[in-house]
């Protein structure tokens, strides 16, 4: 891990999407995608200074509008949301008023406002106006164009990119490190040579949403821009790790995008209760840092990052997405340091109980680099072989040697 040097600390910027409003994306009690986990996470990031820092801006957002949502979602789609919202109709074809997405009074403005910081985010990091933005209440990637999905109403990842493109950019590369397959925004990127969409996951053969093969590699005209690693389940920080670095830096500077935006979803966390990875904050710390530095060699340092899944809400999300706001700031948080105790008396008034009280989980987030060899008795490296082999060729690199 590389420090960040003094004059890049004393030069950035960081655009961070946050205004209380964002917490009205909430499927209710007993629903995993409980807003509290951005609020705790915003409150612990305030705590150690990050959101105050100089070059530090916070900013709120309005709802989409519909117009907008139809850059990427059906009409007929985003009026059944309105519909949902305003007078409790569901649309179970649509995807709403499931188990997993229950309709709820805020529905719509509350996805479209998520939506609308993730778009704004992303064109100020485009204008110049931010080396850097974050918006831990994004990466909602399973939504499809004419449905929700996972937890998912509105898919602002996408809308994201597609109004990076319509305001010039000319290559996107979207990076998603979430336990689940980022199948939304792979669907509606499908058939587009000018983004690349990179999902490292769980397998689908025992997660949703059963998506993500290697062979999934690109529509008729853009062969080579879906890359999925999927790995087997309980897979650790070291063959995380070794996933991530062994197809995701290569492809990426293949691509050589103009803006990175990535998805970093932690119910990779082996604490998480809805999927069975095994890796912990200090390897998704290391992930977030090799991302943020992955946008310094390739896109000009133009990194849009997003939250997701993650569902461990007292002792995961917080810590993990906290460490990435340090990252993007360019004021890493030492692994060492105590978390604030304040933020934990207010965990421990809550949710009586206590929270774990330190920023790291004591691993060393050591891994074994590609490059040192292919092991084909291991799971993990038949699964990054098999996404080598199938995506790397299309994109004019070796997969035994890139």
């Amino acid at each position: 891990m590389t420090a960040p040097d003094a004059t890049r600390a004393a030069s950035s910027t960081l655009r961070v999407v946050w205004a209380t409003e964002l917490l009205a994306y909430d499927f209710g009690f007993g629903h995993p995608m409980t807003s509290d986990r951005i609020d705790l996470t915003v409150a612990l990031a305030a705590q150690l200074g990050l959101l105050d820092a100089p070059g530090v801006e916070v900013v709120g957002a309005e709802p989409a509008s519909d117009a907008l949502l139809a850059t990427v979602h059906d009409p007929a789609y985003v009026a059944a949301v309105h519909a949902a919202a305003e007078r409790g109709v569901p649309d179970l074809v649509r995807g709403l008023g499931t188990r997993d997405d229950p309709v709820f009074p805020q529905m719509h403005d509350a996805a479209a406002r998520v939506v609308q910081g993730t778009v704004d985010a992303a064109l100020a990091v485009w204008r110049g106006e931010a080396d850097h933005a974050v918006n831990v209440g994004g990466g909602l990637h399973h939504a499809m164009p004419g449905a929700a999905s996972g937890f998912c109403v509105y898919n602002d990842a996408a809308v994201a990119i597609r109004a990076l493109l319509a305001t010039g950019a000319q290559r996107v590369a979207y990076v998603d490190v979430d336990a689940h397959h980022g199948d939304g925004v792979q669907a509606v990127f499908w058939d587009d040579p000018r983004v690349l969409t990179v999902s490292v996951h769980e397998t689908g053969f025992a997660l949703f949403p059963g998506t993500g093969y290697p062979g999934e590699t690109g529509g008729p005209g853009a062969e080579g821009t879906a890359v999925n690693v999927a790995l087997p389940s309980h897979t650790d920080d070291a063959g995380w790790l070794r996933a991530v670095d062994a197809v995701v830096p290569a492809v990426v500077r293949e691509f050589a995008p103009d803006v990175l935006v990535t998805q970093h979803g932690c119910d990779t966390h082996r604490m998480d209760p809805l999927a069975t990875l095994r890796v912990s904050v200090d390897a998704q710390r290391a992930a977030a840092v090799l991302l943020h530095d992955l946008a310094h060699d390739v896109s000009d340092g133009r990194w849009v990052a997003l939250g997701g899944g993650g569902y461990a809400i007292l002792d995961v999300v917080p810590r993990t997405w906290t460490h990435l706001l340090g990252v993007a700031a360019h004021r890493p948080v030492d692994p060492a340091t105590r978390v604030p105790q304040v933020w934990l008396d207010v965990v421990r008034q809550r949710y009586g109980r206590d929270a774990v009280p330190v920023m790291t989980d004591h691993a060393s987030a050591s891994f074994r680099p590609w490059s040192a060899g292919y092991d084909p008795a291991d799971d993990v490296d038949r699964a990054v072989r098999a996404t080598r082999t199938a995506v790397f060729p299309s994109l004019g690199l070796d997969p035994e040697l890139d």
